[in-house]
């Protein structure tokens, strides 16, 4: 329910918004007979949800909700090194013995930062976007030091801040760490640029290991996501899934932001194979899990049928070895993708394509009440499952209505969309329904409450030529020994970050700047080393 009310309410649906929304409102987090919660779904499900509706409702009391859950959210990252667990468990919280995991999904703790930087900036209190903002930083510091350098594999340690798994996917364990990447760039306005950073990063490393092009009957132009696993070498494994179809919208989103067409071009290429995936099975929906033959380069290659070879008793289209597991399960992710291509290019054949996947999955899903998910795609004669994910609602539905409406309808053009999709008010913008990517020299700002301030210093700011030398050092500060060095009390501090050391900043280096730049006082003063910190 909570995570379906923003659906609620861009469907037009005021009266069941108005009773779900003083439903979740009524919730006391504090009444439940469970012993933990999971961190990352409580943040994406819940919070993010109550948030979404909020900021397009502005009803208060979801606000007021959305705090108490992130006040209680807040408590996963008390342990010893402030990066949370995988889950939030209230009595090792009570008594204060909270850890990081040592095999974690790397998706989970990394996947917080959306959620909480919203919060920040809705409730001016930094504290949510500085936690979150630590697991950033920890991503960030071993990018390059993993064994598939540029990628974070799917497990990790998070108590050590180490690095042991060998495999790197973009499915289920990893994928919204790499999807929020761009989506966090916009979220804060390209305030900091290692958003930017880290996508370029790891998409390239993509783009050379995990990408394929199907080898297939008719050389469809299409490409589609493995696995790569790393040993005495890097072997790609071409077993994909549902999941991954997240990824046309991320290098399609990506590509716009940073003015990479090649990006753009990928994401195109991977939302129409999930497109054509669909289309390819009986049922007119794609498996969860499947296999397929890949070419040796992402060109066309020559159709083998001999080297084709089902690898078991399953009747499977052209193409594919296997369907590892069959089912549907309501899956989001391939029409998120090609919503996502409509709005950017407006182009009527993906409003074709979303309606023959939404004909498909209406057909073998629908039931007396609602919709089920689905055992076996490969066949005409599947059976229902007893099972409906919230996603169905939250996402699934939601972009099924959202690719048939008027684009300023939560337009790309004023929206930003999130994992689940959650939509936020307007940072970049674009200029028509055809998403020109917004120009590196727009204004930059993170929009709402105690960021909002960020705004007022880039006036102050612009007074500084881009070549003083006293403005340059300063943003040439991004390393944590630096800062270390620089503020040594500050080293134990409670999630200690860049907002908790910006104070000491300005106390050292901030007479300098007040001189050159004009006069400061109080919250102004640390909001300009903020806004320097974070590279304005």
């Amino acid at each position: 329910m909570v995570d379906a009310l923003d659906t609620l309410w861009i469907m037009d649906l005021k009266a069941e918004f108005n009773e779900a929304a003083s439903a979740a409102a009524a919730i006391d987090w504090g009444n439940t007979h469970e012993k933990a919660v999971n961190l990352f779904e409580t943040t994406i499900r819940h919070l993010g949800g109550l948030l979404s509706s909020y900021e397009l409702s502005r009803e208060p009391a979801l606000l007021q909700k959305a705090t108490e859950l992130g006040e209680m959210l807040y408590i996963a990252f008390d342990t010893p090194n402030r990066l949370p667990g995988f889950w939030l468990n209230f009595d090792d919280a009570l008594k204060g013995k909270q850890v990081a995991g040592i095999h974690d999904p790397s998706a989970s703790p990394s996947s917080l930062v959306m959620e909480f930087t919203k919060l920040s900036q809705l409730t001016n209190d930094p504290k949510f976007y500085d936690a979150t903002d630590r697991v950033t930083r920890f991503l960030l510091g071993i990018q390059n030091s993993t064994l598939l350098p540029g990628m974070w594999p799917m497990c990790l340690d998070f108590q050590n801040e180490a690095v042991h798994d060998n495999t790197f996917s973009l499915g289920a364990l990893a994928d919204s760490l790499y999807e929020y990447l761009p989506k966090m760039h916009a979220l804060l306005g390209g305030l900091d640029e290692n958003y930017e950073t880290m996508y370029r990063t790891a998409a390239d490393v993509i783009i050379k290991h995990l990408l394929y092009r199907p080898m297939l009957p008719k050389q469809e132009d299409v490409l589609f996501l493995g696995d790569a696993r790393v040993g005495a070498k890097i072997e790609l494994s071409t077993e994909s899934q549902h999941l991954t179809c997240f990824a046309g919208g991320m290098f399609a989103l990506g590509g716009k932001l940073f003015g990479i067409e090649q990006h753009v071009n990928i994401g195109e290429r991977l939302a129409r194979g999930c497109g054509w995936a669909y289309s390819a099975f009986p049922t007119g929906i794609m498996p969860e899990i499947f296999d397929l033959v890949a070419c040796p380069t992402l060109e066309a290659c020559e159709w083998n049928e001999t080297l084709w070879k089902p690898q078991n008793n399953q009747k499977l289209p052209p193409g594919f070895r296997h369907a590892r597991d069959p089912r549907y399960i309501l899956r989001p992710e391939a029409i998120e993708s090609v919503f996502i291509m409509y709005r950017l290019t407006a182009d009527a054949k993906w409003q074709d394509m979303a309606w023959d996947m939404f004909q498909a999955i209406v057909k073998y899903t629908s039931t007396e009440l609602a919709n089920a998910a689905v055992d076996d795609v490969t066949s005409t004669e599947t059976s229902k499952t007893d099972s409906m994910e919230s996603f169905w609602f939250s996402e699934t539905l939601k972009y099924f209505y959202l690719i048939f409406s008027e684009p300023d309808l939560i337009s790309l053009d004023e929206f930003r969309h999130r994992y689940i999709p959650f939509p936020s008010p307007p940072t970049l913008n674009t200029t028509d329904l055809s998403q020109h990517h917004p120009s590196r020299a727009a204004p930059r700002f993170i929009s709402g409450g105690f960021y909002d301030k960020c705004k007022d210093v880039r006036f102050y700011l612009a007074k500084a030529d881009d070549t003083h030398p006293r403005k340059n050092s300063f943003n040439g500060y991004k390393s944590s020994p630096w800062l270390v060095a620089k503020c040594p009390d500050k080293n134990g501090e409670y999630l200690c970050t860049w907002l908790a050391l910006s104070e000491c900043l300005l106390n050292s280096e901030g007479s300098y700047i007040v001189e050159q730049m004009g006069i400061f006082t109080g919250r102004v003063r640390r909001m300009l080393l903020l806004a320097l910190l974070m590279g304005i």
